[in-house]
């Protein structure tokens, strides 16, 4: 007898339980319609902060203050130049950068200082689409920013509020090295043949103090007045040994300390007199006889603002020609 045939038996699946009807999915690129009375979904442009690393805009900008040092050796002044490492344009660079904008960022700062000139206690402003990034910014930038400028605060700034124009004075200090060379101030001081003659400096200095046009310690910009207010001018003699020529003004002209610092050395040194350095008031184009000073001995030290009240009044009387105001 043959084997019998095999039959092979598959087990019975067990049956799927009911799950309910499946939810509608909308196709893409068509929009789902909203039931009728029901109310629309805000806009995304209503959402603000940091998500992801990425910034979620508001619709209105808002301003924050900077308050930022930096070593002026390596960049060729504040404003952006092509071609050249400048303050504005690195920090212009790394905000947009660590806060992933998809625009360009614009930074407005209290003093322009020019190639080499160093800065203590400078301050800009920057407008960006969203009220909650002073505390990530500041931590975003302290990672990236180069080791020679350094963000110390970002802050929500008053309403008002203009780095530029609501500024009611800017403090430079000029650093002069009149004695034995000393190596490691080479890069924050100026070398002057000495020794100076301090209390001449410093005559001369106090001399400055008013209002009065200093177009002859400034190069000259079309469309720009040389009148300006010196609200504190005097020079001493620091505990490290150095000449400290202290300026504080409502605002500086281009190369404006470097030549009243030069003409001041000159007094110090014997070469001019008091009644010398009254005749450049009386000029008005760029005295030739007065010595520009390299700007590595120059530090903007402060800027100071009004009660935060008073910043709009400010920046309206700051943006008025100073040459409208009367000399006395």
């Amino acid at each position: 007898m043959g084997r019998a045939p095999t039959h092979q038996v598959r087990a019975a699946r067990p049956r799927r339980r009911a799950r309910g009807p499946r939810p509608h999915l909308p196709t893409p690129g068509r929009r789902r319609r909203r039931p009728h009375g029901a109310r629309p979904a805000p806009p995304r442009t209503a959402a603000r902060g940091v998500r992801g690393g990425a910034v979620v805009t508001q619709a209105a900008p808002t301003r924050y203050r900077l308050d930022l040092a930096y070593d002026g050796r390596d960049f060729h002044g504040w404003a952006t130049q092509d071609g050249f490492r400048s303050v504005q344009g690195t920090l212009e660079h790394w905000i947009s950068t660590v806060l992933r904008l998809p625009e360009p960022v614009s930074l407005t700062v209290a003093g322009r200082t020019d190639a080499g000139v160093h800065a203590r206690g400078q301050v800009a402003h920057v407008d960006l689409p969203a009220d909650d990034l002073a505390e990530e910014l500041q931590r975003r930038l302290g990672r990236v920013l180069p080791d020679d400028v350094v963000v110390h605060r970002v802050r929500v700034a008053p309403a008002g509020f203009d780095a530029r124009f609501a500024a009611i004075w800017r403090r430079y200090v000029f650093r002069l090295a009149d004695d034995s060379p000393d190596p490691l101030v080479r890069h924050t001081a100026v070398r002057v043949r000495g020794p100076l003659d301090v209390a001449a400096v410093d005559a001369g200095a106090r001399s400055l103090v008013g209002l009065h046009d200093f177009g002859a310690f400034c190069k000259r910009r079309e469309g720009a007045t040389t009148i300006r207010e010196m609200l504190e001018c005097h020079a001493e003699r620091s505990p490290a040994g150095l000449v400290e020529v202290t300026l504080r003004a409502d605002a500086f002209c281009h190369s404006m300390v470097r030549s009243v610092v030069g003409a001041l050395v000159a007094v110090g040194q014997g070469q001019r007199d008091a009644a010398w350095l009254a005749s450049l008031l009386d000029r008005v184009d760029r005295a030739g006889d007065v010595t520009v000073l390299p700007p590595h001995g120059l530090v903007l030290e402060e800027v100071g603002y009004p009660d935060d009240d008073q910043l709009a009044a400010r920046q309206l009387e700051a943006r008025a020609r100073r040459d409208e105001r009367p000399l006395p």
